[in-house]
């Protein structure tokens, strides 16, 4: 990315920039954002949509460049978001629909988009109690299927995500969208199988992990007693061995028909509600 984008430009910072250009270099280097190797280098990712932008805001995440469609000038809670930018320190870029298209990359873009830092929570912070529930997610490949658990994470009550080993990129375009705004929410950790394996021995935690063999009815556990992390094996090879011996019990889904497994996000969902199913009820109360 270039140097425009990554340091502080005392002679934009505060200011509401028109971009109509796609040369444009800050556009440029925005639009870098939907490779990994640019998010990775800036520790930046973009999110779009003015409903998950407010939310992000109301949870104290800061907007380092927020965009708006010409449309959206006028609209309050466009202006109000952008006033809010400013005040902050932050870039506001005002860009033709085309531009936005191209940042975007739909034929239909949202009118707004903004760019934020990420954030990753220490696998060393996290220490699990009470009535928590963390899931785990060894090697999930599909951004889809993160994004997806992230959001069911959220209204389940989860207490965070831990991404185990080579898992795909939770601040893609693809699973950013995926999320519908849950990934500002809940707290995500990256580590190594080695040092999640080390990390579990150190919490007073049950680990729960799905798995084919030797595996009980996933309605028989114990979810109560004791904080539980749940952990979900990769999409198509599932547990490996070092992790699946580290569990404490090994769950499976009773299924019928033809279908072989459930999708990952999906079987992520009916675990975590059947861990979460004593503290729901459907007037809010825990």
């Amino acid at each position: 990315m270039t140097d425009d984008y990554r340091q502080d430009d005392s002679r934009r910072v505060g200011q509401v920039k028109e971009v109509t250009s796609l040369a444009n270099p800050i556009i440029k280097d925005i639009k870098a954002l939907s490779q990994k190797k640019s998010r990775d280098e800036s520790r930046t990712f973009l999110a779009e949509g003015l409903k998950l932008v407010i939310d992000a805001l109301d949870r104290g995440w800061a907007i380092r460049t927020l965009v708006y469609a010409k449309a959206g000038k006028g609209k309050p809670l466009v202006e109000k978001v952008a006033a809010r930018t400013v005040a902050a320190g932050g870039l506001v870029l005002e860009v033709s629909e085309k531009v936005m298209s191209s940042i975007t990359r739909r034929d239909n873009p949202q009118m707004v988009a903004a760019v934020f830092e990420q954030r990753w929570t220490p696998l060393k912070d996290i220490q699990p109690k009470g009535s928590e529930t963390w899931i785990a997610l060894d090697r999930v490949r599909d951004p889809g299927n993160l994004g997806t658990i992230i959001r069911t994470a959220d209204a389940a009550g989860a207490s965070g995500v831990i991404l185990v080993g080579d898992c795909t990129d939770p601040f893609s375009m693809e699973t950013v969208r995926a999320t519908m705004g849950s990934m500002f929410a809940l707290p995500l950790v990256k580590t190594t199988p080695a040092d999640f394996l080390k990390w579990k021995k150190s919490v007073d935690a049950r680990l729960v992990a799905t798995h084919l063999a030797g595996a009980v009815d996933y309605r028989t556990i114990d979810y109560r007693s004791k904080p539980v992390i749940l952990m979900m094996g990769n999409e198509q090879s599932g547990l490996p061995d070092d992790l699946a011996k580290a569990a404490d019990k090994l769950a499976r889904i009773p299924q019928v028909g033809m279908a072989d497994s459930l999708n990952l996000a999906v079987a992520t969902g009916v675990m975590l509600f059947e861990v979460r199913r004593h503290l729901l009820s459907l007037d809010g109360d825990k």
